[in-house]
């Protein structure tokens, strides 16, 4: 069967598209998902085990404040807040590039920090929880505490980072990413700033893009010949 230029020409508009859908779809659910998540956390399951013991969690975080956690915690929740996830989501998207030759590892990086960005900020509107009821370290944004968005953001961008790396041979030590978003969940819960079904709800977050952005834009990508 003979292919037209034509046909060959409409290819990347009919990729891009389909990769449009499939992304706006996959996000779509995964706000759902949060959303569902949210109105069950903070309706029906509110004052039911364990969400009846978070405020206990919260209060022994802050009953052990010291001048010493609260440089370290204060360290890794500025490295995911909203200027630095931009700043380091760029610089990751440069080094990729460089390195790999390509944008499709770039573009994965982007769209996950995208995704999650997104869906946070929707679900934030629909899901209204407050703080903790602790002294806060932070000055609290007006968004909900449900999800975590400094959680979200450090795993969507360190869980896709250490993804990268390992497709390209790096050693299983690249691994050790992923204990930075779990050093900034614990940074949000010990400063105050969110319950812990926050912080694991911003993890499924951050994960669930992470997956959305390796199945549509990576792997799908990486199996058609000649893709760049």
């Amino acid at each position: 069967m003979t292919v037209s230029a034509t046909q060959v020409a409409r290819r990347p508009h009919h990729d891009a598209r389909a990769t449009a859908i499939a992304l706006i779809l996959g996000a779509a659910t995964i706000l759902a998902v949060l959303i569902a998540l949210g109105w069950l956390v903070t309706k029906p399951l509110a004052h039911h085990w364990p969400l009846s013991a978070e405020d206990g969690v919260n209060r022994y975080f802050a009953q052990h404040r010291d001048h010493a956690l609260n440089g370290v915690s204060g360290f890794f929740s500025t490295i995911a807040n909203t200027t630095s996830a931009i700043a380091l989501s760029a610089l990751a998207f440069i080094v990729i590039r460089l390195l790999t030759h390509r944008w499709t590892e770039s573009l994965f990086v982007a769209t996950a920090l995208v995704a999650e960005v997104s869906v946070f900020l929707v679900t934030t509107m629909v899901v209204d929880r407050a703080r903790p009821m602790v002294p806060h370290l932070d000055t609290a944004p007006p968004t909900s505490s449900f999800p975590s968005g400094h959680t979200a953001a450090a795993t969507a961008l360190y869980v896709a980072v250490a993804l990268v790396a390992r497709r390209h041979g790096a050693a299983w030590p690249v691994w050790l990413l992923v204990a930075v978003p779990c050093a900034v969940a614990l940074s949000r819960l010990y400063r105050g700033m969110h319950h812990p079904s926050d912080v694991l709800a911003g993890a499924l977050l951050g994960g669930l893009c992470v997956l959305l952005a390796d199945r549509v834009v990576l792997t799908d990508r990486l199996r058609r010949p000649g893709r760049r």
